[in-house]
């Protein structure tokens, strides 16, 4: 049997966390003096809850190679094979910590970096679990998720900057001249699961209309994929591209969750990650 346990950042769905029984070794979100499991001492919406009402931007830190190691043993069994998926390795030392967790247990674990985030993360996930219900081993399962997450895209869309500002990775003048001229920002998955700027869009409508572009000239037929969206809070949003999605590219499936800690700090209000 394959049991399949990944880091909280996943951003999966209660229902296909339970529908595939999938373990999360949880993220640590410190805001202010308070530290908090992600997803399990603090919901999604307590979190962004905090985040907005805070003039200091939260941080996360990567389980410790102990939590990684104590959810191996819990499954370790000569019945079992553990494929443990973790974000990627460009933006967090989860993988590593994974690794480490993996020594110090001695189970028969499969570390995998997904060099993604949220439900880039995730989608690899479900892909997983459905090829392990097919009978797959653990080779073929990774084998073809190479494949897979090489041609995934993910963009992540900034309605603002202003927690980009506050994180110091942009001047407070540029930031509100960003805001001053209604710029948005589209950011891609790049080579080693890095996140860079892609394009930077005056108005909202343009910005919108402009991902789904960007979706249409990324591929021909969607028919047999499904897209990813995690949104910061902003629901009406999610289900607006949704619903476009749909339309213009008949997916197999469109996902909607909220985003986690360790990309919503960044992301921002009504900050989104599309992946496919």
């Amino acid at each position: 049997m394959i049991k399949i346990i990944t880091d909280s950042s996943a951003d999966l769905p209660k229902e296909l966390i339970e529908q595939y029984d999938i373990t999360m070794v949880p993220l640590t979100v410190t805001i202010g003096e308070h530290d908090y499991l992600e997803k399990v001492d603090l919901t999604p919406k307590e979190f962004f809850t905090k985040m907005f009402s805070s003039d200091v931007l939260p941080k996360t830190s990567q389980p410790s190679p102990a939590s990684f190691a104590d959810a191996f043993t819990k499954y370790d069994s000569p019945d079992n094979e553990i494929l443990c998926f973790t974000i990627s390795s460009g933006l967090s030392g989860t993988y590593q910590s994974a690794c480490i967790g993996k020594e110090l247990s001695n189970a028969k674990v499969t570390v995998f970096d997904t060099l993604a985030g949220s439900l880039g993360h995730g989608l690899q996930i479900i892909r997983a679990a459905e090829l392990a219900g097919q009978g797959h081993t653990i080779e073929e399962i990774v084998e073809e998720l190479i494949a897979y997450r090489d041609k995934m895209n993910i963009l992540v869309l900034l309605d603002t900057l202003e927690n980009i500002v506050k994180g110091g990775r942009l001047s407070k003048f540029k930031g509100s001249l960003a805001k001053i001229l209604n710029i948005k920002v589209i950011l891609e998955r790049v080579a080693g699961g890095k996140v860079e700027i892609l394009e930077k869009i005056r108005g909202k409508k343009k910005f919108q209309k402009r991902v789904l572009n960007i979706i249409q000239e990324r591929g021909s037929d969607f028919s047999n994929l499904t897209f990813g969206i995690t949104h910061t809070g902003n629901v009406e949003d999610a289900e607006a591209i949704k619903q476009e999605l749909i339309e213009q590219f008949h997916p197999k499936a469109v996902i909607i969750s909220y985003m986690g800690a360790t990309m919503g700090t960044y992301a921002g209000k009504d900050g989104m990650i599309i992946s496919f």
